[in-house]
């Protein structure tokens, strides 16, 4: 994609935070390339070109820089609000499906050709999508050899490379070094400070980022057993397939003099270190770490109605979720019912058929994981304490899953999404745009017909719509209808 030479200049000059993630300089005289808020000298301007990903520079050949660490820039890019298709790409790529290198594959499940879909990253990314999925692989690691006393070893295993040789020949080749020589002594590196099997990764994001609100949004909904909000954290446990273990997520905000940025640390106990990527990119998702609060805000505040509820709680998120057949039980249980009755059915449904952790997880109140859905699928419902049609919904939900393992990924567009989830025994519009905008991070899902979102439109309009009525006010909300949702819900707290 072009950018002006000029204006990236400019930013880079001023060490502007608001173009980092966004921008990457890198510098024709080391052949290294950079964040804009690099705190090196800056390059002559003649000396530079810029590109709109880290896969673009390092593609061209750069390699990337030691001091600025683009592996910790907050998770953006240029092609946000410009591309679906790309925007849908990269999510799937961070949860792993380029893992066996298959374009053709990816470019099927979102509903174009494989060609047309390495067009659209080479226009809006500057790089191929294998380079994409390559360059994130490579910067995990680097981020994991920086972060943690992992062995190196155990760094190639946790980032996603088939073999040590190659994860040396790699990294030999993408910064004249092999990694053994990136580690610092061993006082510097006495980061990982957690019992032994913890691996504390940062996870980086834009500011402004409301913690408080997205806690209590979690404290509100808490499994027993399975989650715990305690001291300002979100513990809870998690499962990839028949593996589980527990996470532990505190806040705290960045060092930088301009406030742009903050981190997330997650303290994650799991028996498989190659199940790393795939983990960091759910916790991503489920805390919604890659949306950009100023573009959202920039859309949303043009609405007089909303502007206030915005510069009231600047950084709201759409909260996400660690797993789409879990939400989606819990969406199910929480049909017509208040949030403290659905929480109270989901204790008993993880009491009851809830994966027990034993002892290894070392915290207290964490016990047992969610449900698996072969469990649920045949289990007998009848004991839950609700009508006989929704434990049949739930069944039916844990049936779908066994059948269709990826039944909750990105589809080709929300339609799709939503007329795939209300083909569904149990789901009707509701739920499949709660389940589309938590579990998928469909930005644009909106249940226009929740009563909560209904009550909170005429409290602060005086005016009560029907369903079809609020679907037609928020077309001008497009395509940030979820986090719109966020803002009524919030405006009934306050």
């Amino acid at each position: 994609m072009e950018l002006d030479h000029a204006a990236c200049y400019r930013a880079v000059s001023t060490r502007d935070t608001r173009f980092d993630g966004r921008i990457f300089t890198a510098v024709k005289t080391t052949g290294i390339y950079c964040r804009p808020v690099c705190p090196a000298r800056t390059p002559l301007q003649n000396n530079v070109e810029f590109y709109p990903s880290a896969a673009a520079a390092q593609e061209a050949g750069y390699r990337p820089c030691l001091r600025c660490r683009p592996e910790t820039a907050p998770d953006l890019g240029a092609w946000k609000g410009t591309s679906n298709t790309v925007s849908r790409a990269l999510n799937m790529i961070e949860l792993g499906a380029l893992d066996d290198g298959n374009v053709a594959h990816l470019a099927a499940r979102l509903g174009v050709g494989d060609r047309h879909l390495r067009r659209l990253f080479a226009q809006h990314l500057g790089a191929s999508p294998i380079a994409v999925a390559q360059t994130r692989r490579v910067l995990l690691a680097k981020q994991l050899i920086h972060d943690t006393n992992l062995s190196l070893a155990q760094v190639a295993m946790a980032s996603g490379f088939g073999s040590i040789r190659r994860f040396n020949e790699t990294f030999s080749a993408l910064y004249n070094r092999p990694p053994s020589e990136m580690r610092r002594n061993e006082k510097d590196k006495a980061i990982q400070d957690a019992a032994a099997g913890d691996v504390v990764v940062q996870l980086n994001y834009r500011a402004p980022y409301d913690w408080p609100a997205m806690l209590k949004y979690f404290a509100a909904r808490a499994i027993d057993g399975m989650e715990v909000v305690e001291n300002g954290k979100y513990i809870r446990a998690i499962s990839i397939g028949v593996q589980h273990g527990v996470v532990t997520i505190s806040h705290f905000e960045g060092k930088s003099g301009s406030g742009q940025t903050g981190k997330i640390e997650a303290r994650i106990r799991f028996p498989v270190l190659s199940a790393l990527p795939q983990i960091i990119a759910r916790l991503r998702r489920l805390l919604d770490l890659s949306t950009d609060p100023e573009m959202v805000g920039a859309h949303l505040g043009d609405d007089p109605l909303l502007k206030p509820l915005i510069n009231k709680r600047l950084g709201l998120r759409a909260p996400g979720a660690w797993d789409g057949f879990e939400l989606a039980i819990r969406a199910i249980l929480g049909q017509q019912i208040t949030i403290e009755a659905a929480r109270k059915l989901g204790n008993g449904l993880v009491a009851d058929y809830g994966e027990v952790l034993g002892s290894f997880t070392g915290v207290a109140g964490v016990t047992h994981a969610f449900p698996l859905a072969c469990t649920l699928a045949d289990a007998d419902l009848s004991g839950l304490r609700m009508p006989r049609a929704r434990s049949g919904a739930l069944k039916a939900m844990a049936q779908a899953v066994v059948d269709e393992p990826d039944l909750f990924s990105m589809r080709a567009s929300l339609d799709e999404t939503i007329k795939s989830l209300t083909a569904l025994k149990g789901i009707g519009d509701w739920t499949a745009q709660y389940i589309a905008m938590r579990a998928m991070q469909e930005a644009d899902a909106f249940p226009a017909a929740d009563a909560a979102l209904i009550n909170a439109y005429e409290k602060l309009t005086g005016e009560r719509l029907k369903p079809k009525e609020l679907q037609l006010v928020a077309q001008k909300w497009r395509p940030w209808r979820a986090y719109a949702t966020q803002y009524l819900w919030a405006s009934l707290a306050d």
